[in-house]
């Protein structure tokens, strides 16, 4: 039944993409100029969030973090270089693909590297938040705490995006016939 319903939405998506009446190569740049309109306020976030991670190791409380912390901050830093350089990926990829006519693929393995930048930025995110809320508080209710807000994220990046996508993607009911979203 799921795949049925996949394979709806990608009829329905290529119906659309056609009435666009644009070439593979123009549906390649609009592809491509959309991703980078989508991730432009990722990195920003993710490099500010880098580099205050980075400024940690030098301020004078960091030497009075225990070791598990410690190790808590080292993953964190870690995360965080992970999810900037798949962030920052589609750049130079497409910097180094140009000019060969391989744009439609470009975006396909682009959409993939924010998708890991994005899942490595959760990551960062919930790491840096245990590490500030345990470091604060020293209290047993930061792990609640801290899963609460990734199911925050997860409802806010994954399910919410799912809900609309299903909810509002139109699927053609008969020949000639398309549905509403509201039927």
């Amino acid at each position: 039944m799921a795949d049925s319903g996949v394979a709806e939405a990608r009829q329905a998506e290529g119906a659309e993409e056609a009435q666009r009446e644009e070439s593979e190569a123009e549906r390649a740049d609009r592809q491509w100029n959309e991703l980078m309109q989508e991730i432009r306020v990722a990195q920003t976030g993710v490099q500010i969030l880098f580099g205050f991670l980075l400024s940690v190791a030098f301020t004078p409380a960091f030497g009075h973090l225990s070791h598990a912390n410690r190790f808590i901050y080292i993953t964190t830093v870690v995360l965080g270089a992970t999810a900037t350089g798949a962030l920052i990926a589609p750049v130079p990829f497409h910097r180094i693909i140009s000019g060969r006519s391989i744009k439609a693929q470009a975006v396909r393995w682009a959409a993939r590297l924010i998708f890991l930048g994005l899942a490595l930025l959760v990551a960062t995110l919930t790491s840096a938040l245990f590490l500030i809320l345990r470091v604060a508080t020293h209290d047993g209710f930061v792990p609640w705490l801290v899963g609460t807000v990734v199911a925050w994220y997860l409802a806010c990046w994954v399910a919410l995006p799912l809900w609309a996508r299903h909810r509002y993607t139109t699927l053609p009911q008969e020949p000639g016939r398309r549905r509403r979203p509201t039927e």
